[in-house]
This record gives structure tokens, sequence and C-alpha cells, in this order.
């Protein structure tokens, strides 16, 4: 075909696992090109850890991953883990530190992890075609021809598909590798927002909204109990945020977007740092003391909540009291959607993939890397991490 380029590898997708997989494929000397959707690179990348880009974690552990997704998380982090995603960083110069077991880069600039890698891409003279909005794959005689909306076309013996989940979709990553990987016969896990507020329509949250306090989540559905996680809650006129709920959210997005399940709850203990036992006699103390309702919770709780939950003790009953403040249950009616939602839950299927090579078991040169996949961490820099990971491994 005149005029089309020809390349040993293209990349789709220029975020985190699209550049490492560039840079890894062109040290080892292969051409490589990156279509990006957007243009500029990276514009994830700019936005994670609220700009300040949690890079990793110091626990690389697959349990911190969806199940389907372990054996897969494992092959890959043996080939490319923590040590050597470290180092890679290291060589292209950025510093980092930790903090809780999160990992940053010391300048707490998310531009400086962007600006690394853009220089490593200069300096390995790999090309980028901006504004390079992917269409279509096809197999043309020697490889695969990728083609672009604005009838841009590249050949290619590899591909690389790393276009991202539906987080963020004004980021260039709406879904649309789904739609391209279901066409080379790919089983597509439903994609729901992960790490997303809640919707909850009770008076206790458009009463206290804006409040923030320090609580402890679960998620309840259909009678099953997940883990408490604590955190900060903020109370919202729409429901429920705050990073104990991002926390606990995969499990009930998962039941309320992809499984259309009803009975589903978020239990808030909102003294978490008070033994059930401890939070009673105090309460008894405060009620021989003769202390009003609206005094009641003073000092355990911000005044504005303490006043919104005054009714507890118009009954004089300090049991019940005590368990709705460890045990308050919130009936979700939904999530917010994918421009709140930090992750993808969901996208190809992991066992259509090879765990070593990252390729496609369906369609001979072409592999996934990122978020593309089924594979979600929880919040604390295991996303980027598998980010980072994949889109080396692949690029190898």
């Amino acid at each position: 075909m005149p005029g089309m380029d020809k390349y040993s590898t293209a990349v789709i997708g220029g975020g985190a696992a699209g550049i490492c997989a560039a840079i890894s494929t062109a040290r080892r000397g292969e051409s490589v090109v990156i279509c990006e959707k957007m243009p500029q690179l990276g514009k994830k990348i700019l936005a994670s850890g609220n700009g300040r880009c949690n890079l990793l974690n110091e626990d690389m552990s697959e349990a911190h991953y969806n199940p389907a997704a372990r054996k897969l998380i494992i092959s890959v982090f043996e080939q490319f883990g923590k040590t050597q995603i470290l180092d890679f960083f290291k060589r292209l110069g950025l510093e980092t530190y930790s903090v809780e077991g999160r990992i940053f880069p010391v300048t707490n600039q998310a531009s400086s992890v962007l600006k690394v890698l853009e220089m490593e891409l200069k300096r390995l003279s790999v090309p980028v075609e901006f504004n390079f909005h992917c269409t279509g794959v096809s197999s043309v005689k020697n490889g695969i021809l990728v083609s672009s909306q604005a009838g841009r076309k590249i050949e290619c013996r590899k591909l690389i598909i790393t276009g991202g989940g539906k987080t963020y979709p004004a980021f260039g990553s709406d879904g649309g590798m789904y739609r391209m990987a279901a066409q080379i016969g790919h089983t597509i896990v439903e994609p729901v927002p992960v790490a997303v507020p809640l919707i909850v329509k009770d008076p206790l949250c458009h009463l206290l909204q804006g409040q923030k306090i320090f609580a402890a989540a679960r998620s309840i559905i259909e009678d099953k109990t997940g883990r408490a996680v604590r955190g900060d809650l903020l109370f919202t006129r729409y429901g429920l945020s705050g990073t104990c709920i991002l926390d606990v959210s995969e499990a009930i997005s998962i039941a309320v977007n992809r499984y259309r399940k009803a009975k589903v709850f978020v239990s808030v203990d909102m003294v978490p740092f008070m033994e059930t036992d401890a939070l009673r006699n105090e309460l008894n103390r405060r009620k021989k003391a003769k202390w009003s309702g609206e005094e009641m919770l003073t000092g355990i709780l911000p005044n504005k909540l303490a006043l919104a939950l005054r009714g507890l003790f118009e009954s004089n009953n300090i049991n019940t009291a005590v368990d709705i403040l460890k045990d308050r249950r919130f009936i979700v009616a939904g999530t917010r959607g994918w421009n709140e939602a930090e992750f993808t839950g969901g996208g190809i299927n992991v066992n259509e993939i090879n765990p070593v090579t990252l390729e496609s078991k369906l369609k001979k040169g072409i592999h996934f890397a990122g978020e593309v996949l089924d594979i979600n961490g929880q919040r604390g820099g295991y996303n980027l991490g598998w980010a980072w990971a994949s889109g080396f491994v692949a690029g190898k």
C-alpha cells in the first residue's frame, strides 16, 4: 500500500502501559510507534494520585487484585516486579520515596514521572502518532494493519493494545478497545466503575452533606459481608464518598451494575476508634449524668452529626443507639459514573491471554497490557504498578 508506514510493533494507547511497552520494544532494537488518541501522552498519569502519581506499592502481592487476575499478575510480576520497576525509574533519573507503603516521586509531581518517560522515548527515537483514533485492526499478508478514523494506516508484525478501560473518558479511554478485542473474538467481562462514590438515598446523607468523618465501611451483598475498611467518609447530596467508601465499592459496583442485585448495602461504623462495650459504657455514663440528646455524642462525633443523631437517644435505649452507631446500614441505589471512578472493573477475559507473553490466545501477534484486561487492583499504586509491568512485559 503506497504511503503506509511500517513498523515491527505498533502500540495503541500512550498511557502508562503503552509508554512502557514502547520503551521495552525500542530497547530491543525493534522499530515501534505509539498511536495515541489524544493530542498528548499520559493524561491519566498526570491525574493519578491527585497529581502526585502513586507509582507503586511496597507490597505488590497478587492478593491486592481481583481473584480472576491473580495467575496473570504472578506471571508478569515474576518477570518485571517491584524491584525492576523501581530500578527502571531510577535509571530514568526519577527519585522516589515511600509513605505507608505507597511509593511516590520525591517531587510529588506526576509531571516528573511523565517527563522522564517522554525523555526516554525521545532518546530511543520512538515516534508518536497523536490524534490517532484507532477504529480497526485487520490481518494482512505480512502482519497486522491498524486503521484510524481519519484514514491513517500503519502496518506492523506485532500489535500491543493498551488503550485503557472506561474511567475518565475525557482523557481518551472510552471503552473503544473492548469493541476491538471483541471483533477479534475476545470475551469481555462487563466493565463497571470501581473506586467510585455510592448513590444512597438516605435523609442522613442529605442532612449531613459536606460533613467528613473517620469511619469504617463494609459491603453487605445479599447477606454476604465484606471486610471492613477504615478511612475518611464523606456525606454528599447524592450519597457517600471518601476513601473508605471507594475501598469497598468494587464488590458493590459489580453487584449493582453488572449483576443488577437488589439487596446491596454499605454498613458504616461511625465510631471505629471505640470498641462496642467502651462506647456503651461511655453513653450510659452520659445518660446517668443527664446529658441531653443533642449532647450525647459531643466529643465523639462532629457537632453536626451529634445534632443529626440526637433522635437515637429519645427512646432511652442505649443498646439500640450503640448498634446503629457501630452498624448504620445504607441501601445502595447505584454508583456514580465513569467520570468519578478511579478504575475499571472488568475487561478482556484473562483466560484468553498467554500469562507469560500477554499475547492473545485467539489472534497471533496481538498483545494486551494495562487496564484493558479484566485486572484491577486496590487503591494505593497497584493499578499503575500493573500498567508499568504489563506494558514492559508485552514489549519484551
